[in-house]
């Protein structure tokens, strides 16, 4: 019987790193924290890294990739990313060791199977070196992550539309960070169309592309300091009624990922 599983091992800017795939192996998306870290949360799911058939990496910014050298060297666990990625991953102060026989190329809109699931990936708007956003496809079912979300375009639209998982950047409410105590500099940065997205403009992203067919939604990357985790629901749910479309419809769950501590596993098949 075909099973799909997910669960976040942590969500925000401390670290992220997220599990796709089934109850013997499967992929993570982005290694942002402790290679122990990690391995302990798989372990709570009776795995190690030689159940991990590989590491999809969004972008270089340190809290994505923190033990991506550690779990690819190691563990020998294929480490995918864009060549742009892999350079930033290269030069990046963060990780320790780096990739050498553990580094995979993927090019964006080139699919590529692995787990048996059919990986694609899209450009994302985000001051890294590079940052994709990963759409999967597996037995009928599409998940996507899009995290660190600058700006909104037709593509990214466009695939919200088509998604049954969701996975979505909600990092800051706008007055929330206005008043906040970060400096103007870090303020301008997170509100640039290179920077964060916000509660509002993810609430908008999702209404405007709901399909019947959407099942789940775990809102990522939630800030410390400029969100809260109800907040944030909130808000979602707002734009969600404001267009029609019940929030609390039974075949629709949405969550608000911790930044810590790792979700349950849902079941997505």
């Amino acid at each position: 019987m075909s099973e799909l599983i997910f669960r976040s091992f942590a969500s925000g800017s401390s670290g992220n790193c997220y599990y796709l795939g089934n109850h013997r192996q499967g992929i993570l998306i982005d290694a942002g924290i402790s290679a122990r870290t990690i391995r302990s949360c798989l372990k709570e799911m009776n795995l190690d890294f030689y159940n991990i058939m590989g590491v999809l990496v969004t972008h270089d910014h340190a809290d994505h990739i923190r033990a991506v050298g550690t779990i690819g060297e190691r563990f020998h666990v294929p480490i995918y990313a864009t060549k742009a990625v892999h350079e930033g991953i290269d030069h990046n102060y963060g990780v320790v060791e780096k990739l050498k026989t553990s580094r995979k190329f993927i090019e964006k809109g080139v699919p590529f199977e692995i787990c048996g699931m059919t990986v694609n990936s899209f450009t994302i708007s985000h001051d890294s070196t590079d940052c994709v956003s990963y759409v999967i496809d597996f037995e009928g079912e599409r998940f996507m992550i899009a995290t660190d979300v600058g700006c909104v375009d037709d593509t990214l639209r466009q695939y919200v539309s088509t998604a049954n998982h969701l996975v979505i950047e909600a990092n800051h409410d706008e007055q929330m960070l206005l008043n906040g105590p970060y400096p103007s500099y870090l303020k301008s940065r997170i509100l640039s169309d290179r920077g964060h997205m916000s509660n509002y403009a993810c609430g908008c992203l999702i209404s405007v592309g709901y399909s019947p067919k959407l099942k789940n939604i775990w809102l990522c990357h939630l800030s410390q300091e400029n969100n809260d985790p109800q907040v944030a629901l909130q808000t979602i749910r707002d734009c969600l009624s404001d267009v029609g479309i019940n929030p609390d419809s039974e075949h629709l769950n949405i969550v608000a990922l911790d930044r810590l501590t790792p979700s349950p596993v849902y079941q997505l098949i």
